[in-house]
């Protein structure tokens, strides 16, 4: 059975095939849209060095015949033959794309897929959709790179400037005369179809030739979705099969609301806060003044007799009663009394003004019976009976612990350690385990908890403060140039459970359009299904001068919608 990938995962090679000749299939359709789809054979350092491994219509095979170009069979699009063995050791990364040849836009596309057959059985495969791209006209849909030994890796990121933009990314250039327009591949005059591709008749597969199942004709109709509704006023369109708006005036993008955070539960609310205690010897009333509450101006009252002295049963009532206390002084507190003192001279039995429990009470824990549980916007609990999973947390942000908990080191090994160095999303981390409930928290930063139900969250290794052990977590790379080292990187957390996000003051979540960016030091999170590109602003001009904005490299956020990222007002 097929191993079915997502955006942005990743495997070995050999962890679904023991072969090294491949075929590569990709289906990719639209309404009126017309598409060239190719291989790139970057170098180390993600670059077109060398334009003879540039595989594409009008150069089918690279020299030594390691990637080959084999056209339309058995229901793809396109297809090419990936012989990984002889693919020479300045080649680090095969780059499969498709682009747009003409007007159109990726968000118009059908359901298609990347797939990659070994020994006439498909062993991985990468669906796709339009509902996934915006305005993109170029699309890098899959990966082979060698990393210690070759692996794959599902991107699913394009660019809005088309063929041009993605060899600009790879360090390559258009020349005008040299690109021809497309057409579909013609086959090679004499033999036909090569011997290792599908045959076009229910007959044995080759051993690395795509699976028979179904006999393609000749040629094979592409599947096409159907028709696309026309473009919004946005600038992309509509994902396949939903039901066009009615004519009006479109809405700015930008005039989606801003969520502010604290991230709390939809639904949920604040606690009201607890009534003021009423002054010594009245009855429980509104808050007295000075507390923000505005008076009713006070009725006319009729003569009464003189008050009783102490020792009839009343006591006497302090200084200024029925006014406003001075500044700093708490309502039915005497000049000069302390706070929780038994004013001198009171009758004994007399009610006894707060004292230190109930200062305190304001910062009582807050028990709810949950595993994640915030105490305040900088602490948060978690019970670890609940459930019964350990937690992962960054070593030292226990600040106190109730019950038999254990802690022990938690070790990313050999690899994880390479891995956190070269990348900086090492997470020095230890694990919490027994009965009890542990608090975390770290140099007073702002915490929230986020529960993830089977989706994902792209988090920046510095923001997280602890998570379920069931959460799966990867680094994830940010394609992008123009920075040193040609990318950034972050951690991707999917699975079921808890995170806790940790933020220098209130965040902002804010939804993504094909018009968001934001500081890479700033950004906290993202959503995983949101597409994110390195962009920079470096412009090379023919009379430099000093001086430098600060802002010259950001992240570009594009996804459907429904996604958003979260930004922190402070930068690493």
């Amino acid at each position: 059975m097929a191993r079915e990938f997502q955006r942005g995962h990743k495997a070995r090679i050999s962890d679904l095939t023991a072969g090294t000749d491949l075929y590569v299939g990709v289906q990719i359709g639209g309404p009126g849209l017309t598409f060239d789809i190719s291989c790139f054979g970057l170098d180390a350092d993600e670059r077109l060095s060398d334009d003879r491994y540039f595989v594409f219509f009008n150069q089918p095979k690279s020299p030594e015949e390691s990637i080959q170009l084999l056209g339309a069979q058995a229901g793809d699009t396109e297809s090419f033959r990936v012989t990984l063995d002889k693919i020479p050791p300045q080649i680090q990364k095969l780059s499969f794309t498709a682009t747009l040849d003409g007007a159109g836009q990726m968000s118009q596309i059908g359901p298609g897929y990347l797939r990659i057959v070994a020994g006439g059985e498909e062993v991985a495969r990468y669906a796709f959709s339009g509902s996934e791209f915006t305005t993109e006209r170029a699309v890098m849909l899959g990966d082979f790179y060698l990393k210690d030994v070759w692996r794959f890796a599902a991107v699913g990121q394009g660019f809005d400037g088309g063929l041009e933009a993605l060899l600009r990314n790879f360090g390559g250039e258009v020349a005008e005369e040299e690109i021809p327009a497309a057409a579909p591949p013609q086959p090679q005059a004499g033999a036909g179809a090569p011997s290792f591709a599908p045959p076009a008749q229910a007959a044995a597969p080759p051993a690395f030739g795509a699976p028979a199942g179904a006999p393609a004709p000749a040629p094979a109709p592409q599947p096409m979705a159907p028709p696309a509704p026309a473009p919004a006023a946005q600038g992309f369109a509509p994902p396949p099969g939903a039901t066009p708006p009615p004519p009006g005036p479109a809405p700015s993008v930008h005039a989606q609301p801003t969520i502010v955070a604290p991230m709390t539960p939809p639904g949920a609310a604040p606690p009201p806060p607890a009534p003021a205690p009423a002054p010594y010897g009245q009855p429980t009333a509104p808050p007295p003044p000075g507390y923000g509450y505005p008076q009713a101006p006070a009725a006319p009252q009729a003569p009464q007799a003189p008050a009783p002295p102490p020792g009839y049963g009343q006591p006497a009532p302090p200084p200024g009663y029925g006014q406003q206390p001075p500044y700093g002084q708490a309502p039915g507190q005497m000049p000069g009394q302390i706070p929780g003192q038994i004013p001198h001279g009171a009758p004994p039995g007399a009610p006894q003004a707060p004292g230190v429990a109930a200062a305190l009470q304001q910062f009582k824990e807050t028990p709810t019976g949950q595993r994640w549980t915030q105490q305040n916007k900088k602490l948060v609990r978690v019970d670890l009976g609940i459930g019964g999973q350990p937690v992962l947390a960054r070593q030292g942000s226990m600040v106190l612990y109730q019950g038999k908990v254990d802690f022990s080191y938690k070790g990313a090994g050999f690899t994880g350690r390479i891995v956190g160095n070269a990348t900086g999303q090492e997470m020095q981390l230890m694990r919490c385990t027994g009965q009890g409930q542990v608090f975390l928290a770290e140099d007073s930063t702002m915490l929230h908890p986020i529960e993830l139900q089977g989706d994902g969250i792209c988090v920046s290794a510095e923001n997280v403060l602890a998570f379920d052990e069931s959460l799966q977590y990867e680094v994830r790379r940010i394609e992008g140039h123009g920075i040193p080292g040609g990318a950034l990187f972050t951690m991707q957390f999917t699975g079921t459970g808890t995170i806790v996000v940790k933020t220098h003051g209130t965040p902002v979540v804010l939804p993504v359009t094909p018009t968001t960016f934001a500081d890479c030091n700033a950004v906290v999170a993202w959503s995983a299904a949101a597409q994110v590109v390195v962009s920079s602003q470096v412009r090379m001009r023919r009379n430099a001068y000093p001086g430098d904005t600060g802002e010259s490299v950001n992240l570009q956020f594009r996804a459907a919608p429904g996604s958003f990222v979260v930004v922190q007002p402070y930068e690493i």
